[in-house]
């Protein structure tokens, strides 16, 4: 509370800045991803198999050049300009997707640009974290605030980016997602400051791998995996099941997915506060049972209200394993934090890399309203391994 009432002081241009670029960078990457499967369909023609191969394959070099810089950035270099080099190469993925509509030219050129232009995100929230430690500042509340800038990002971004695709074309919606990491861009080199590198414990990397020994940890992450296995096939099949199947408009896609994450928010905000009241492990059985009801909920009910009412659902799933998740993997992993959260996000990760395979796979033999039901059942599993995992 006190952080609140001393906003006005301590929210001084630097802190600005960083929220600013935080939104700018969510909205550039709300611009393009939620309509990169109508994109690869219909400007590029490619089949519903060729559409998830290319989700797989931007999730795999995601995770190795990711994982490769954050090394690097962890031991020497200014994080700041590594944020600059990855939102130039923002710039020309964008550019390049805006002016090319060659496949084989997108999953190797393109895959390559867009994986290290989303490592600036976590590279500026760990640029943030330290400048708030050296700076004495409160690091959970400017944390959270800057969270809370993704969030609202994904409420604008994908509306305005299928208003933008459908009306004006791909070309002119990939062109302002490159005008805004361009922007970032300067923001970044003009406010945001270097900040001094603290020296890493040389056992760091010994501590973090033990944490897999435990079979509460592999659960959960095998739990994780699958959450977002459900939730990246959705969001990949979802455009193209709604106009190839259900014959509603092209829009109600973007109309979607800012639904569920204005939803999100105050979902985010309850579940921290009521965690305390009812533990983490029956939170998230909880977002998995709203989790199973939201899809099948899609198998049963097709129309544009049904579907806009059901977001709520998703916004429950997702906005309590979005945050809950990561803290029952830091508490399951005492005094490794750094190790717990990179198992948290690797579960994303991998959930995106098995989400392209199956939902192309699915859509491209037996049609979109199978992969429907092939997340319904993987949503059951998840519930079943999320209850095994102990409550701490």
């Amino acid at each position: 509370m006190l952080w609140l009432l001393t906003m006005g002081r301590r929210l001084n241009g630097v802190y600005a800045a960083f929220m600013l670029v935080a939104f700018m960078m969510g909205i550039a990457g709300a611009l393009q991803a939620p309509t990169l499967s109508l994109f690869l369909s219909r400007e590029v023609g490619a089949q519903p198999f060729w559409v998830g191969l290319f989700y797989t394959v931007n999730a795999i070099a995601g995770i190795l050049v990711s994982l490769w810089l954050a090394k690097r950035s962890d031991s020497q270099g200014d994080r700041r300009k590594l944020i600059l080099f990855c939102c130039l190469m923002a710039v020309g993925n964008a550019l390049l997707f805006a002016f090319n509509r060659h496949y084989l030219t997108l999953i190797t050129c393109g895959v390559l640009l867009a994986s290290l232009a989303n490592t600036a995100m976590p590279q500026l929230f760990a640029l943030a974290r330290e400048y708030a430690d050296s700076s004495a500042r409160e690091v959970v509340m400017f944390s959270s605030v800057m969270r809370a800038q993704l969030s609202l990002a994904w409420v604008i971004g994908p509306p305005l980016a299928f208003m933008l695709a459908l009306n004006y074309g791909f070309t002119i919606m990939f062109s302002i997602a490159a005008a805004i990491f361009a922007l970032s861009l300067v923001l970044v080199a003009m406010v945001l400051p270097s900040v001094a590198r603290v020296e890493q414990p040389a056992d760091v990397a010994v501590t973090q791998i033990s944490g897999w020994n435990d079979k509460n940890v592999r659960m959960l992450f095998i739990a994780s995996t699958l959450m977002w296995t459900c939730n990246t096939m959705y969001i990949i099949d979802m455009p193209l099941w709604i106009s190839s199947e259900l014959g509603l408009p092209d829009s109600l896609a973007g109309v979607l997915m800012g639904t569920a994450a204005g939803l999100e928010i105050p979902a985010m905000i309850l579940a921290g506060y009521y965690v305390k009241h009812f533990g983490k492990r029956r939170m998230m059985i909880t977002a998995v049972m709203a989790g199973v009801l939201f899809y099948i909920g899609l198998i049963l009910f097709h129309s544009h209200t049904a579907l806009l009412l059901l977001q709520g659902f998703n916004a429950i799933f997702i906005g309590i394993i979005a945050g809950i998740g990561m803290l029952w993997f830091q508490d399951l992993m005492p005094g490794r934090a750094g190790s717990a959260t990179t198992l948290f996000t690797n579960s994303i990760s991998t959930g995106v890399i098995l989400a392209g395979v199956i939902q192309g796979a699915l859509a491209q033999s037996y049609g979109h309203g199978r992969v429907y039901w092939a997340i319904a059942a993987i949503s059951l599993v998840t519930l079943f391994l999320t209850a095994r995992v102990k409550d701490v």
